[in-house]
């Protein structure tokens, strides 16, 4: 019971302060589960950030479950889940009820200027952190560039970035195999 507690409260604080969506909760999901608590190794957490980012919805939500059920199942994985979430239905619904009183402040709206800001800073920050671990090689390198391009040149959805790289990564390791035995 206290490992459930443990998990919801992680994910709970993650949630509360971390403004700009799932990408700027990475660094500290990281920070809390591989440095502080070591419940998952850097590579871990690389593959868990990728399978999350690979899977439908927030990159977020996919990640904390996923660290929820590999520390402890279906009970943790909705402790993880529900902790994370929670803070921004909290916080949706009280904005929603004051929106209307709050919404031409001047001071909210700058607030939310910074806010964005910070919030970008922390995704420019996951991409540094994960691009460092990951980008060892030539090959993931291309991938990434490639993939870059695509999507900011040529407007191509990031989903089918998503399936070149999974398709050259498969193709690559068979590439590898092969030589091996050779």
């Amino acid at each position: 019971m206290k490992d459930l507690a443990k998990l919801f409260t992680i994910f709970f604080k993650i949630g509360l302060f971390t403004f700009g969506g799932g990408l700027a909760m990475i660094p500290l999901i990281q920070r809390a589960v591989v440095d502080d608590e070591h419940w998952l190794t850097e590579t871990e957490m690389i593959d868990c950030v990728a399978l999350g980012q690979s899977l439908p919805g927030v990159i977020a939500v996919n990640t904390a479950t996923y660290i929820g059920n590999k520390r402890r199942g279906i009970l943790g994985a909705l402790a993880a889940t529900i902790g994370v979430t929670l803070p921004s239905f909290v916080i949706i619904i009280l904005v929603v009820l004051f929106l209307n009183a709050i919404g031409d402040n001047p001071y909210i709206e700058g607030a939310l200027t910074g806010v964005k800001a910070a919030s970008c800073a922390l995704i420019i920050m996951a991409a540094f952190s994960l691009g460092k671990q990951i980008l060892k090689g030539i090959f993931p390198w291309l991938v990434a560039t490639v993939s870059f391009a695509i999507i900011v040149i040529f407007d191509v959805n990031a989903i089918w970035a998503i399936v070149m790289g999974a398709g050259l990564g498969c193709a690559y390791q068979v590439v590898r195999e092969r030589r091996r035995e050779l």
